[in-house]
């Protein structure tokens, strides 16, 4: 017997149906023992973290997964000695234990940002050298020996009355104070923070609040300029004057050594806070734009890395947490 079209279509229907009515009877069994609905996403919150908690870690564990890694591990130093120098500022200094061997491969063993010791409570020269003695002591029990203590005055602060009298009292303790300028300051930053792999496609800036130091290295040597700092406002200087002046300086830089920029100072110091993974030595900094600015000093310093990055078009902004000029000084000495 031949099934006619309509039968057909009626014998589909029908098991369609029982299909269907499987479905409904057996579903829930199957959803109890599988705990997963068909054709629904399952997604698992950590244990007792509640929803908008767990979707905001969520993100900021994309936003790291978004920032660059650079993943250079500076070589370790054989035999070395340690040698300490101090960065001395108008409100304070900067001081850096480091272990350097004869390759000049060095390692930082202690550092204090921002100290404040020798500026308190000292009127007289008595009081400058007795609070000099205290710190430098403190080195020495370190084990750094007297003879490598150095002491250096920053471009910037070498004409502010507090550190003149800084300057007097270490004088009279027969420490000589290195005063250095813009210049030597971006030569002894390069030496420090820039890779001897990196030589030929890197340049080196170092933002600082009275000026930006600017460094690379071509085959008639070191090349160092200065622009402004982070805080040209203060002298009256706008956004876009200061946009420009930086441009100008970064122009100079050769197309081969834009690859990679290293990047230190202040401003750049309170970017890295923002992205960094963990403890790592290298950071990769957001590009300007990505940046929320606070404060005048912060806006003015965004403001300069943003003329340097529209010149140069490098993508990656390293900053290095062990790095200070001071200790290109140090890699100097014989």
């Amino acid at each position: 017997m031949q099934l006619t079209r309509f039968s057909r279509f009626l014998i589909v229907v029908a098991v369609l149906a029982v299909i269907f009515l499987l479905y409904q009877k057996y579903s829930p069994m199957l959803q109890e023992k599988f705990g997963v609905q068909p054709g629904t996403e399952q997604t698992t919150l950590p244990e007792n973290m509640p929803p908008a908690q767990a979707e905001g870690e969520t993100q900021e564990s994309a936003t790291a997964a978004e920032t660059a890694d650079f993943p250079y591990v500076a070589p370790e130093p054989v035999n070395g000695k340690l040698k300490g120098v101090v960065e001395l500022g108008a409100a304070g200094f900067n001081s850096f234990i480091v272990l350097i061997d004869a390759q000049k491969n060095w390692k930082l063993q202690k550092a204090e940002f921002g100290s404040s010791l020798v500026h308190e409570n000292m009127a007289t020269d008595d009081d400058v050298r007795n609070g000099l003695k205290n710190y430098i002591r403190g080195m020495l029990d370190y084990g750094v020996p007297g003879k490598d203590i150095h002491f250096v005055v920053s471009s910037g602060a070498k004409s502010e009355p507090s550190v003149m009298k800084i300057s007097k009292g270490l004088k009279s303790l027969g420490y000589f104070v290195n005063e250095v300028t813009a210049q030597q300051e971006g030569t002894f930053g390069l030496n420090c923070v820039i890779p001897a792999t990196f030589s030929d496609n890197s340049f080196m800036i170092d933002i600082g609040s009275g000026n930006t130091k600017i460094s690379w290295r071509s085959a008639r040597g070191i090349q160092a300029y200065e622009s402004v700092g982070s805080k040209y406002f203060q002298k009256s200087i706008s956004d876009e004057q200061a946009y420009s002046d930086v441009r100008k300086v970064i122009a100079q830089i050769p197309a081969a050594n834009r690859e990679y920029c290293f990047i230190i100072g202040g401003i750049p110091f309170e970017l890295a806070k923002q992205v960094r993974n963990g403890k790592e030595r290298y950071t990769v900094l957001k590009a300007p734009a990505d940046y929320k600015a606070e404060g005048e000093k912060q806006r003015a310093g965004i403001n300069i890395y943003k003329a340097i990055a529209d010149e140069t078009a490098c993508k990656t902004f390293v900053f290095d947490w062990d790095a200070n000029f001071t200790i290109g000084f140090l890699l100097g000495l014989k």
